[in-house]
């Protein structure tokens, strides 16, 4: 019984704007290029703009404003690539749902666009609140239905 080759079509590779996620994206742009694939770019917002956002304190279009340079730069790398790049946003906390946190964020993104390989930085446990992603690593190993790539 022969193996079948793996089929990528969407990449989805969650970024906080850290350099562990800029980092992420190059992976996710070149496993995209093997594969002739697309990459999705899912900015996941921390506990603290989660909170801004949902009492009102920050605009969401604020929010969309702040994450497009570094959205841009992700674009950037994959047009250099031949890659097509989307992105979204996704709140990484929630005062309303106990159970959201990053990395339900990452795997409910990954179902919504029908993901078939995740790339997720795995950042060091360093507290900044910028960081939103060095949690989430560990969930989406232990709960994608998808290959994973933790880089």
């Amino acid at each position: 019984m022969t193996a079948s080759p793996v089929e990528v079509n969407t990449v989805l590779v969650p970024v906080d704007g850290s350099d562990e996620s800029v980092r992420a994206i190059e992976y996710a742009v070149a496993i995209a290029e093997k594969y002739d694939a697309r990459v999705h770019a899912l900015y996941v917002l921390g506990e603290e703009m989660t909170r801004a956002v949902e009492t009102g304190a920050v605009e969401e279009d604020d929010v969309v404003v702040e994450t497009e340079s570094f959205i841009d730069s992700a674009r950037d790398v994959a047009d250099d690539a031949g890659v097509e790049l989307s992105n979204s946003i996704a709140l990484g906390f929630s005062t309303m749902r106990k159970l959201q946190h990053p990395g339900s964020a990452v795997l409910d993104c990954a179902d919504e666009i029908d993901a078939d390989f995740l790339v997720i930085p795995r950042e060091p446990l360093s507290g900044e609140p910028g960081e939103v992603l060095e949690k989430a690593a560990e969930y989406v190993l232990l709960y994608a239905s998808q290959p994973v790539l933790s880089v």
